[in-house]
Order: C-alpha cells, then sequence, then structure tokens
C-alpha cells in the first residue's frame, strides 16, 4: 500500500503497529491526540516515513483534516479502549467509539476510498461462551464498551452497503505486551507482583483470577491487522485471537515466578468487575484461512517481556 492512516496511533497498539508499517516499507501518517508528542520509539529508528497529523474524533474539522490526507489503507483505532473508562462514562464511549468513527468512515468514502480496518472486540459476542467462538455467534455485548464497538460495526456494516467504502472489522480478543497500561490486568499485576517483592509482602491485591481470556501478544496482533488490510473481504468480520485460554490464577502464578516472590494472591472487592465474562476464547480459523496469519510469540515469552518492560 501506498499511504496508511493508523487513528490512534500514539496508543499501546498504534505505537507497535506504526513501527510493524514502517519495518515493511509503508509511509503512515499517523493520527494522534492534539496534546501529545510523537512516541520517541518512531524517531531515529529506520524504515518509512510517518507524517504526524494531531486530531479529535469529536472535532469535526480534524476529522475533516483524516479523510484530507487521502490514504491509500486506514487501520482505526483511535477509541475508548478501556472497559473501565466505558463504564465510568458511557457517553463518551458512545460519542467516540461509535459516532466518532461513523464520521470518519464516512468522510473516507466522499474522498480517496480506502481499505478501512475497523479495530472492535471480541467482546460484542457477550458472556455465554464457555468455548471458541466464531464469527457466526450472534452479537449480544454485555457492556458499554462492547456495545459501543457493536454500534460502530453496524453504522460501518451500513456505509459499506450504501457508498462501497471497503469495511473490514477486526474482533480483537485481550492482547498485552510490552508498553501497556497499568489499568489492563495483566501489567497491573506485575506491578502489584514486582512491589511485593520490594516490600518483602506475603500477599497481592486482585480482582477476580476465576476468569479465562485468550491473550495473543500486540505484536501478533499488528502483524494481523496489517495482513488482514491486505487479503480482507470488505464488508466480513475476521476475529484475532489465538484460540487457546488462560485463567487469571495461572497468570498470576507465572508471573510470580518471572518477578521471583513468594506471595499469594488477595481477593480485593475494589478490584472486581461487575458484570465480567468468565470466559472469553475466540476461533481465528477464518483469519488463518484469508491471511495465512498465526501467532507466532510464545505466551510465557509474552509474559516475560512485559516482565522485562517493568523493570528498574
Amino acid at each position: 500500500m501506498k499511504r496508511l492512516l493508523i487513528t490512534g496511533a500514539d496508543g499501546f497498539v498504534g505505537r507497535w503497529l506504526v513501527r510493524e508499517a514502517r519495518a515493511a516499507g509503508t509511509p503512515v501518517v499517523a493520527a494522534i491526540m492534539p496534546a501529545a508528542s510523537p512516541p520517541t520509539e518512531w524517531q531515529g529508528s529506520g524504515g518509512a516515513a510517518v507524517d504526524v497529523v494531531r486530531a479529535d474524533l469529536l472535532d469535526d474539522d480534524a476529522v475533516q483534516r483524516l479523510a484530507d490526507a487521502r490514504p491509500d489503507a486506514v487501520v482505526h483505532l483511535a477509541a475508548i479502549a478501556s472497559g473501565a473508562e466505558a463504564r465510568r462514562d458511557p457517553d463518551a464511549a458512545v460519542k467516540i467509539n461509535a459516532a466518532g468513527t461513523t464520521l470518519l468512515a464516512a468522510l473516507l468514502a466522499m474522498s480517496s476510498r480506502p481499505r478501512f480496518l475497523f479495530v472492535s472486540t471480541g467482546e460484542v459476542y457477550g458472556a455465554d461462551h464457555a468455548s471458541p467462538i466464531d464469527e457466526t455467534a450472534p452479537v449480544i455485548p454485555a457492556s458499554p464498551y462492547a456495545s459501543s464497538k457493536a454500534r460502530a460495526e453496524a453504522a460501518l456494516g451500513a456505509i459499506w452497503q450504501r457508498t462501497g467504502l471497503p469495511v473490514i472489522v477486526a474482533r480483537a480478543f485481550p492482547h498485552t505486551g510490552p508498553g501497556q497500561s497499568a489499568t489492563y490486568v495483566l501489567p497491573a499485576l506485575v506491578g502489584r507482583l514486582r512491589e511485593a517483592k520490594r516490600t518483602g509482602a506475603r500477599t497481592v491485591a486482585t480482582g477476580n483470577l476465576s476468569a479465562v481470556r485468550d491473550f495473543l501478544d500486540v505484536r501478533d496482533v499488528v502483524r494481523a491487522y496489517l495482513s488482514l488490510l491486505d487479503h480482507g473481504v470488505p464488508g466480513e468480520c475476521y476475529n484475532v485471537a489465538s484460540g487457546a485460554g488462560h485463567q487469571l490464577s495461572e497468570c498470576f502464578g507465572l508471573l510470580a515466578r518471572m518477578v521471583g516472590v513468594h506471595a499469594v494472591a488477595k481477593p480485593d472487592a475494589a478490584l472486581l468487575r461487575s458484570g465480567d465474562i468468565p470466559v472469553l476464547i475466540g476461533n481465528a480459523s477464518k483469519l488463518r484461512a484469508a491471511t495465512g496469519w498465526s501467532p507466532q510469540i510464545p505466551f510465557e515469552q509474552t509474559l516475560q517481556d512485559l516482565v522485562n518492560a517493568q523493570a528498574d
């Protein structure tokens, strides 16, 4: 592709995606928040050029500037991506995740009509799944975050039908890796375990460790997104997942060993989340068939890289 627009390029996944695209020789238009600075990881690292555009999805003129960049392809990451943040302000989640996405897609449909990859979530399938979920499962979102993403998916489907804008939806299951904020469960556990080691504490406060999650490494996820831009079929949804579930109690034990601390989990009511999905595992057979993609980074390596990233 000649020119790739990445929204939310200064976020956790965006930073990795910019690096992956540049390494492949793809020029990037990196959309970041108005007050943000371009991440240092982009500077002097070689690869294709990066043009930075500051834009807020709630600012119509700023969104128009993104369309005016006339990209050949788009990966739309910009969003309220934290379920906790969406629960605190569900109206903002709808405005940014659904309305902002719809405006951007509509303006792009009137300009360069690029291939448009929308990053949604496996949480749109809801809570009643004990085994890996495929794309034929109904969309029954059970949280404000998932609802905002489902609304965006529906709006984008209508835009594709009406305008022919080639929209592809990636339903990403949980992913992690170096650089992820401690507002997410695995980096948060690393931080608490490291603090327990520093202080000699024998217990670590945790939320619900019985939940099972399908964790991918962010570096595998960004490869999947770029593969879908090349090979995904417009109008289709694709799960981005490993197909393997890990109970959070297992993750806690592995991380404790890697940190080198002998501590036990102590449930803390303040860390429990209402409406937590018990099991969330995705079937990515459709993605593999379309692109040949498969995860390359073992789960324990991902955890070790998380621990190393927080090292003093």
